[in-house]
């Protein structure tokens, strides 16, 4: 090992080491990420049972479609290609709705611990009625809507870090 690959690695191990131990609360979604997000008409169990409903319909359809996009460039020309056939989906459930796709604003979000910055970004935003109750939103590229649907369905989900793993694994 080269006197310089000896020097680096102290550094490397340092790097990591800080990275897997702070900023704990924020994870960042990739710049070329697409959001997906419902919000529902209001909070009463009818608003919020639509909203489940076109987020199930609209999820099921969105993962397959983009199970065929390499980058984030494909992923919004397919969707802007079925956006017809994704406004027909939710118009099967709700008629008084409002689709739209590109910059749209997202509210800061702590979930499971995490917290997703507000902002605007690339997505897919369906708005049921006035919009005033709770929304659901993930990220439909790459494709994370599919594993937290996955992931829901198991007890005591718990994010890991891959490096803070290691570090653990070799240096406890």
């Amino acid at each position: 090992m080269g006197d310089k690959m000896k020097k680096i690695i102290p550094f490397l191990f340092l790097f990591f080491l800080g990275y897997a131990f702070t900023n704990k609360e924020e994870i960042l979604i990739p710049d070329y990420a697409i959001r997906f997000r419902v919000i529902a008409n209001s909070n009463t169990i009818e608003d919020q049972t639509n909203k489940i409903l076109v987020k199930n319909k609209l999820e099921t359809k969105i993962n397959d479609l983009m199970l065929n996009a390499k980058n984030s460039e494909e992923a919004t020309k397919i969707i802007q290609e079925n956006l017809s056939e994704i406004r027909n989906e939710v118009d099967k459930i709700s008629q008084e709705n409002k689709v739209s796709f590109g910059m749209n604003y997202f509210p800061e979000k702590i979930y499971k611990g995490v917290k997703y910055p507000s902002g605007n970004y690339q997505s897919l935003v369906v708005t049921l009625g006035n919009g005033s109750g709770n929304n659901w939103w993930c990220v439909m590229f790459p494709p994370l809507c599919l594993l937290d649907a996955k992931e829901e369905q198991k007890e005591n989900v718990e994010y890991r870090f891959y490096v803070k793993d290691v570090l653990e694994k070799y240096f406890s």
